[in-house]
């Protein structure tokens, strides 16, 4: 049985009920993060962890980084997962519904659960198809926010027409996938949007930037246009559990070769590596 855990307890999972007056539940009001684990070790822990303090602290949520990182790790070690991907959220509390902020004394609610997640050796292997899709979410897209209706959304789109992920842009310029981040490959410089309000700067994101500048691989974080994206020679798509997952063609348009580039697997083996 799964162990879960929601507003102080961890139970079994089949045993947590959530608040219907928790405001995640008719507001969205909070910020989540997930996290892969491999071989019993949480992977870029801190980062994320930053991160979800930031998150929160964007839309006035203040919560102590401790208190989550504890209940991170006791959450592993309570499921015994050694390959998973583990979800936290916090909430701004439990509180009878309106608009206005909860009068002070309200407590943030914190809910997590863990499921075993395999990494997608086929995908990263074989890459995937994408569509693109106007971009019309909100303007704050660096808070890891709960609001996902227009990701859900566009990714069903981008299911319902045969493809893995729906690649946004706004005007014609790229931003990022619904639950990517998305690179391109040109003339062996790699691109990608800058991490503004326009896109999340993903954890996954930061880490490939890393490699690709220890690898000597010039990077450019610097919006580009949907033509760009087609007419690159390399594309693929990042985030905590898809990894490197290249992309092999868009709006049945196919990129380079129609199959994994040379950078994309030189950046996935060198990412191998440090998992």
């Amino acid at each position: 049985m799964k162990i879960s855990y929601y507003n102080g307890e961890f139970l079994d999972d089949d045993k947590i009920s959530v608040n219907y007056n928790d405001r995640a539940v008719y507001f969205g009001d909070g910020v989540y993060e997930v996290v892969r684990i491999y071989d019993n070790e949480i992977f870029t822990f801190e980062e994320h962890l930053d991160r979800l303090v930031q998150s929160a602290k964007e839309i006035r949520i203040n919560i102590d980084k401790e208190e989550i990182r504890e209940i991170m790790i006791q959450m592993k070690d309570k499921n015994k997962l050694p390959n998973a991907a583990l979800y936290i959220q916090v909430s701004r509390g439990i509180e009878g519904r309106t608009h206005l902020f909860p009068e002070k004394g309200v407590q943030p609610v914190v809910l997590s659960f863990i499921n075993k997640v395999d990494r997608p050796i086929d995908a990263m292997r074989d890459g995937v198809k994408a569509v693109t899709r106007d971009d019309y979410r909100w303007l704050k897209c660096h808070i890891k926010s709960l609001n996902l209706l227009s990701n859900t959304l566009l990714k069903q789109e981008a299911k319902d027409s045969g493809a893995t992920e729906a690649i946004l842009h706004r005007d014609g310029v790229v931003t990022e996938g619904t639950s990517t981040n998305v690179f391109a490959i040109r003339d062996g410089v790699l691109h990608t949007h800058e991490a503004n309000n326009f896109v999340l700067n993903g954890i996954t994101r930061q880490y490939v930037i890393k490699l690709a500048k220890s690898l000597d691989i010039p990077v450019k974080e610097k919006a580009f246009t949907v033509d760009f994206l087609k007419e690159a020679d390399e594309v693929f798509i990042t985030s905590t559990t898809q990894e490197i997952t290249p992309v092999i063609s868009v709006d049945e348009e196919k990129i380079g070769d129609g199959v994994s580039g040379e950078i994309t697997r030189k950046l996935q083996k060198a990412f191998e590596a440090g998992i």
